[in-house]
């Protein structure tokens, strides 16, 4: 596993989807990420770790174009410029994401081999968390009864 780090660029094939993107014309870098999300968010399938990586690499682009998000900055992230994202990718990754940690993903299980695996997992939380906050808790009825 050519794994660095726990961040979405730090293995050698997000770092090679980033050398992709760069590649491609503008017009064909939207259709690049929506392809891997796709591929990452079928349930139907046992997520291999490539597809994993560069579900997760795609993810990060996604959020770092959302108001609440923050820059993929990575030496290893695209150099070149993004289109901007159409909105119906957030949950596209929201899916992607989720099926990343699924017990049917095996990057999930070689991270919970790691020592590193519970600060991989907060990192994909966190990704998923500014496409799709989770709801606060409620202190207060909404009703009195």
């Amino acid at each position: 596993m050519g794994t660095w780090d726990i961040g979405p660029f730090n293995n050698d094939t997000a770092a090679d989807f980033a050398g992709d993107l760069d590649e491609a014309t503008m017009e064909q870098r939207e259709s690049m990420i929506r392809r891997v999300l796709e591929r990452a968010a079928d349930p139907a399938d046992y997520l291999i770790t490539p597809d994993a990586e560069r579900a997760v690499a795609a993810a990060a682009l996604v959020v770092a174009q959302h108001p609440d998000g923050e820059p993929a900055c990575s030496n290893y992230g695209p150099s070149e410029p993004l289109p901007e994202l159409p909105a119906d990718l957030r949950a596209l990754a929201v899916g992607a994401l989720d099926q990343v940690v699924d017990e049917r993903s095996e990057i999930a299980e070689l991270w919970d081999e790691a020592a590193d695996g519970p600060r991989w997992r907060q990192d994909i939380t966190r990704l998923r968390d500014v496409l799709d906050p989770p709801n606060p808790p409620q202190d207060e009825a909404l009703f009195e009864m």
